[in-house]
């Protein structure tokens, strides 16, 4: 049973002790390299698309636990160099990765691309700089063959170190959590997040991500696929993906909590109403009010 109070015992430490692509043994990169060659099928059911932007090292931790991954599916992994600067393509050609370059800077656009490339019915969107359980293609797989189904997703979950307590995350992780039941009854689309979400590719190829460098690409994706099937959350601890706190890490858990709990009551009423349909391509990113009001005061003190 995994604890939500500490990280999980299944995630290889050896790619947490550093953050430096040089500090990293060369049994490891082998390791690595070794588990993908056994793992990949030429003709796979499954294709999991991971964009990178400068992720010479935060790469190697997605590969290593999604080749780890325990699964009856043909699958394949497609790494979307998205106009990396640093050694990440040299990563990646070292590893045998199948990879291709996107130069237009964006999530959107580097999901697109691989989009484009996979040969997979399914299509698991992941990525850099996360753990992947064991289980995560299998269970994700398993509930996209359901036909009804366009798209799943599942929770994140932060991993704890020497200045946060894994705890701390739990608790913040637990009231989010609260959020994620009332979004998902008619605006699930709120909850899809890239990094751990999967659909059906011939029906996320009928609109396509949006080309632009925007955040929520991946739930612009998910509203576009709600026109043509169910939206599942699985809420199996087994597939929750771990991701080092990059930004919480940095601020404060109680700052961080009043923050997300002002915009969230003050958005509470829209989520008990379907969003009218609209063009994802060209609408923008909004704000909710108690956000700029806060802004205002923080530039005013």
């Amino acid at each position: 049973m995994m604890s939500v109070l500490k990280n999980p015992a299944w995630i290889d430490y050896r790619l947490l002790s550093t953050n430096q692509l040089d500090r990293l043994p060369q049994s490891l990169l082998n390791e690595i390299k070794d588990n993908l060659r056994k793992f990949q099928s030429p003709q796979p059911l499954v294709s999991i698309v991971v964009p990178a932007c400068n992720e010479e090292f935060s790469v190697l931790r997605t590969l290593h636990s999604l080749s780890c991954n325990e699964t009856k599916y043909p699958v394949e992994v497609i790494v979307i160099n998205n106009n990396s600067t640093d050694r990440t393509q040299q990563v990646l050609d070292l590893l045998g990765v199948r990879s291709f370059f996107q130069p237009v800077a964006g999530w959107g656009p580097a999901r697109q691309l691989g989009l484009e490339k996979a040969m997979g019915k399914y299509v698991l969107s992941a990525d850099c700089d996360s753990f992947y359980p064991p289980n995560w293609i299998q269970t994700m797989t398993d509930a996209l063959v359901d036909e009804n189904i366009a798209c799943v997703y599942g929770d994140y979950s932060y991993l704890g170190n020497e200045t946060k307590a894994r705890w701390k995350f739990a608790i913040y992780e637990t009231l989010r959590n609260i959020i994620l039941e009332v979004r998902q009854i008619k605006r699930p689309f709120l909850n899809a997040r890239g990094l751990n979400m999967g659909f059906v590719r011939e029906l996320a190829l009928k609109k396509g991500y949006i080309y632009a460098k925007v955040r929520g690409e991946d739930g612009r994706m998910c509203f576009d696929l709600m026109q043509h099937g169910r939206i599942k959350r699985i809420r199996s601890r087994n597939i929750v993906v771990w991701t080092p706190p990059r930004a919480k890490g940095n601020i404060g858990l109680v700052s961080v909590f009043f923050k997300n709990t002002l915009i969230e009551l003050s958005k509470m009423k829209s989520y008990f109403y379907k969003r009218p349909m609209h063009d994802t391509h060209t609408s923008p990113n909004s704000a909710p009010p108690v956000l700029k009001y806060m802004e205002k005061i923080k530039h005013n003190v």
